[in-house]
């Protein structure tokens, strides 16, 4: 009885997201309480188990990090000497800030990256008279492409990195990396195909943002250096965490509260608090319940073991299989709690006889990475774009970006079937 209640919640939740006609975060709070109310799980097990408080804490410090930065004047000289750069050509804007977009999820994480550059492209945009639409969804895909390269650049990379004692950032780089690249020229291709024209008509106002003085709108204070230097020495502990020991999320923590300290006396701490995207972080608080719930009554466990009965144990349809299923799944249940429910299986692989399953991390990392492109509510950045983008008053559509991501994800997955058939499974077929 549990299963089909914790399932009906489940895909009703998921609808009214879809449909948009109430706020995505009071529908996916009012699902996870929902299951507590009738007794799915216990208020406890909620808290301990289920909410993802590293992601929810490193999202808000960021958000405070960016927020007083922004009050700089950086995040618009940044726009306008991007913008004068390019003359403002609206396609090599678009692809400009793809491959900015793709760079900085792969040497920092996703979520940080979009929390950087969305911002700059929302001025950007306003200044041209453009539309933000296919610049949003060139930097979501970018970011989830990118952020598929390294070890640090996705949540679910992170975890198969800690499940996986022998892969490396250097690992990641070598094997992921290479459909990353494939991937990213196609989606821009992709977006250039579909977006063309209607940036090609666009009229953008050139001659205003060339007459424009980027250095007026950067405020030189103390403000700006304390700003300036607290985000570069969090990103800096971002690239090297690996080294240093300590997690991103203590990281940014610590970077958010010395940057709060350091400014106390030019920005009040509920100004600043204020910036902060509450909305989306209790749409994941919620989104993490709600996929809890799933993962609670055995769900997500249930489809991963049905993966290896389908298979019959065979390598390569079992690789192949999970490359797919990661792709499908973790584009509408968030790839996050997907990943952390796939890992002890996989372990138990094992014991199917299966030794070298190398290629089957790859597969779930590529999967769940480049599957997160299928839905807003499939990856961490995905949900921190649509948010930012709200609070600008440009709402992303959910079934609209649906449309695209959907063929990104397919593509993604056929092009990554042939990566790794080719990379790792037609060697085992002929040995």
């Amino acid at each position: 009885m549990e299963v089909i209640l914790t399932g009906i919640i489940f895909i009703v939740s998921y609808i009214f997201i879809m449909t948009e006609k109430v706020n995505r975060a009071i529908i996916a709070l009012a699902g996870g309480t929902l299951l507590i109310l009738t007794g799915v799980y216990t208020i406890d097990e909620v808290f301990t188990q289920y909410i993802d408080w590293n992601t929810i804490a490193l999202l808000f410090s960021m958000m405070v990090l960016i927020s007083i930065t922004e009050k700089t004047g950086l995040f618009t000289f940044i726009a306008i000497r991007f913008a004068q750069k390019v003359k403002g050509n609206p396609i090599a804007l678009l692809i400009g800030s793809g491959i900015l977009t793709a760079i900085g999820s792969a040497f920092l994480d996703n979520v940080t990256t979009v929390l950087i550059f969305v911002p700059v492209m929302i001025q950007i945009t306003k200044l041209l008279n453009l539309p933000l639409f296919p610049f949003l969804l060139m930097i979501i895909f970018s970011s989830n492409i990118g952020g598929s390269a390294t070890l640090i650049g996705d949540p679910p990379n992170i975890m198969i990195g800690q499940a996986v004692d022998h892969f490396t950032f250097l690992s990641f780089l070598q094997h992921t990396g290479p459909v990353a690249i494939i991937m990213f020229v196609i989606q821009i291709l992709f977006l250039l195909v579909i977006f063309r024209k209607s940036l090609k008509e666009a009229r953008p106002e050139v001659e205003k943002i060339v007459k424009l003085d980027a250095k007026e709108k950067l405020l030189i204070s103390p403000l700006l250096y304390k700003s300036v230097s607290v985000l570069l020495l969090t990103i800096m502990g971002f690239i090297l965490h690996s080294i240093v020991h300590v997690s991103m999320t203590a990281i940014a923590l610590s970077g958010a509260i010395l940057l709060l300290l350091l400014t106390e006396k030019d920005l009040h701490t509920e100004k600043v608090f204020s910036k902060v995207e509450w909305v989306t972080l209790f749409f994941f608080i919620g989104l993490f319940t709600i996929v809890g719930g799933l993962e609670q009554v055995g769900i997500i466990d249930e489809l991963a073991r049905l993966l290896v009965a389908t298979t019959e144990g065979d390598y390569v349809t079992t690789t192949i299989l999970i490359l797919w299923m990661s792709g499908i799944f973790s584009g509408f249940i968030d790839n996050i709690p997907f990943v952390a429910a796939m890992i002890p299986v996989i372990q138990e692989f094992e014991s199917y006889g299966m030794i070298y399953l190398d290629p089957i991390w790859w597969a779930l990392a590529i999967g769940a990475c480049l599957g997160g492109n299928a839905t807003l509510i499939g990856a961490s950045a995905n949900v921190v774009v649509a948010g930012m983008a709200e609070t600008a008053g440009e709402k992303i559509p959910f079934l609209r970006f649906m449309k695209f991501g959907l063929i990104i994800v397919f593509i993604s997955l056929i092009v990554s079937s042939i990566y790794i058939y080719f990379r790792y499974l037609l060697p085992y077929t002929n040995m």
